[in-house]
């Protein structure tokens, strides 16, 4: 009877070990999922900054809606953004004579990426949207930093099959030196080799595909062309 009861009671502590054990990795696996990317800014090498003279500076194209930012107004259909979320600013403009006013939320670590890209990269915004929208956000998102000096918008976009490419030789006819970074690979359909794929973002607060961007980001400013690493990823474009 005594031998039963221990061999019970091992057979519970096995069992409460396993579960414990369980517990703790997926702790543990929440807790890394969790942790904040940081990426440490270092000087530059004399051999890093000879490099740097010898090849021209390039210019990054920037997506806004999904790609930098998400928004919504009141009079959307469905909100993906779940109730009661703040958001980090407002627009108010008038479209067809009517007021409207867009909820913006910024994609985490946007100021960071702004702040960090814009030593490496001439800025440039090209977004689907509306300019008297396009205009109001990116002027918030530079927030009197003067790098999001160039901008292009709806009218500058090519309709196509019911959406809308971006030309990007419109704003660089060297292709050498301009790549994009979009949310949608219908917008630079025309120019995979000078392009970098990016999920699209709504509201998750953990998200840190800005920050992953960075060592590429890095890295790139150093090259001749970008299209020679750029096109490497093609089999990414599909992904979104």
């Amino acid at each position: 009877m005594f031998s039963l009861v221990q061999m019970k009671f091992r057979a519970l502590l096995v069992l409460l070990s396993k579960i414990w054990t369980c517990i703790c990795f997926m702790f543990n696996r929440q807790v890394r999922a969790y942790q904040p990317v940081k990426y440490e800014l270092f000087p530059l090498s004399p051999v890093s900054r000879h490099r740097l003279s010898i090849v021209q500076r390039k210019t990054l194209v920037l997506d806004l809606d999904e790609t930098l930012i998400h928004s919504h107004h009141n009079a959307m259909p469905r909100n993906i953004v779940k109730p009661g979320t703040p958001h980090d600013f407002t627009v108010k403009v008038t479209i067809d004579r009517h007021p409207v006013r867009f909820f913006v939320h910024k994609r985490p670590h946007v100021d960071f990426f702004l702040d960090v890209v814009s030593q490496w990269y001439d800025l440039v915004v090209f977004t689907a949207s509306m300019e008297i929208y396009g205009a109001a956000v990116a002027d918030k998102l530079d927030n009197g930093r003067n790098i999001l000096r160039r901008r292009y918008y709806r009218q500058h976009c090519t309709p196509d099959y019911g959406s809308y490419t971006k030309d990007l030789s419109a704003i660089c006819n060297d292709l050498n030196r301009i790549f994009i970074i979009d949310n949608s690979p219908a917008a630079y359909r025309c120019f995979p080799h000078n392009a970098i794929p990016i999920k699209s973002w709504f509201s998750d607060p953990m998200d840190i595909s800005l920050l992953s961007l960075l060592p590429m980001l890095d890295a790139l400013r150093f090259t001749n062309d970008v299209r020679s690493v750029l096109s490497r990823n093609l089999h990414l474009h599909g992904l979104w």
